[in-house]
């Protein structure tokens, strides 16, 4: 039931066409988000098409998995925000060839500004991390 609810949420504010869990966008990555009532989450499987040096996942996409995966928390609290400021910690480098853990949450929210977090782990191990600031669309 989650999961038909946020499809319904990115259908409504025409978020079906973002790059990384749009589904009506022929390049997106389609991460698919779940919610446990406090974080959103997803598995991130890469592939070497994402790559910056060989076999490492390339920061851009990370930050864009980071950043979606704050997105679509906030999704999942009937929050429609941007990104106002976005700071990414990378700590190591994210192989192309394993399947990473991605989950987001709410650190702070005093409508209309929401303070966010996220990480990216693989095997339980903190890869990158990301906090950053959205702001609530009227």
């Amino acid at each position: 039931m989650q999961t038909e609810y946020i499809k319904d949420i990115c259908t409504q504010n025409g978020h079906e066409r973002c790059l990384i869990c749009g589904t009506k966008n022929p390049w997106s990555l389609r991460l698919s988000f779940d919610f446990d009532g406090i974080h959103s989450y997803a598995s991130f499987k890469p592939h070497p098409g994402l790559q910056g040096y060989m076999g490492i996942v390339h920061g851009g996409i990370i930050s864009a998995v980071l950043d979606s995966a704050m997105t679509n928390c906030l999704f999942y609290h009937s929050v429609k925000a941007v990104t106002g400021e976005l700071k990414v910690k990378f700590i190591h480098p994210v192989p192309c060839s394993q399947t990473a853990g991605l989950r987001a949450w709410i650190q702070t929210s005093r409508s209309p500004l929401y303070i966010m977090k996220s990480e990216l782990t693989l095997d339980k191990r903190i890869m990158a991390w990301a906090e950053a600031k959205f702001m609530k669309l009227s």
